[in-house]
């Protein structure tokens, strides 16, 4: 296993642990978190917190294993299906907790989750055609978005929550447009692998 699978290996365990972190009942087992009041108004609590640098880490990966498998030529068939797997459980398995917990609209997933298999669906018939087009500038912006808008609301917004402006929630709004941009691009990009057997 080179070193771009292994980072990518390595992002789905950090996903995994936040994912486990955040649903876990830990007050059944008679564990608290502690928390903490910033600003003198907004209460945070550790556990977030560490889902908040652990999601950080994790997103990180998500660019540096691509990278490093381009520039040294390390892509492989394993990689490319494990950073799929990798993208799928960090942020979907994320957003549908935030939504169960009640920080962002259930629709929210929904919506990033439909499109995801839409687009998942024209990669599969547009690659067999060799027709697979890359990501666009949107899908890209959409990445970058998301993740920064997920890390805000681990942390409760902070700082921009103590001055009421939510950057996290305008990220994740903006995010799910631009994904829905970006799928429509995608399937106009491969229209014609799509229906190239009609």
């Amino acid at each position: 296993m080179n070193l771009p699978n292994k980072i990518t290996v390595s992002r789905i365990v950090l996903s995994i642990i936040v994912l486990v972190m955040m649903v876990f009942p830990f007050y059944q087992v008679g564990i608290n978190w502690p928390t903490y009041i910033i600003g003198g108004r907004v209460e945070v609590s550790l556990k977030y917190i560490i889902c908040a640098v652990l999601f950080i880490i994790a997103s990180c990966t998500d660019f540096l294993d691509g990278y490093i498998a381009r520039k040294y030529n390390l892509v492989t068939d394993f990689g490319k299906v494990m950073d799929a797997i990798a993208d799928k459980i960090l942020v979907n398995g994320i957003l549908i907790v935030l939504a169960v917990d009640g920080f962002i609209p259930m629709a929210i997933p929904v919506i990033i989750i439909t499109r995801d298999t839409f687009v998942d669906s024209i990669k599969m018939v547009a690659g067999q055609s060799g027709h697979a087009v890359g990501a666009s500038i949107a899908g890209k912006i959409k990445t970058i978005c998301m993740m920064t808008g997920v890390s805000l609301m681990l942390i409760y917004n902070l700082p921009f929550e103590l001055i009421n402006i939510k950057v996290a929630d305008a990220l994740i709004i903006l995010a799910t447009v631009l994904s829905v941009v970006s799928g429509v691009q995608y399937y106009y990009n491969n229209r014609k692998a799509l229906f190239k057997e009609m």
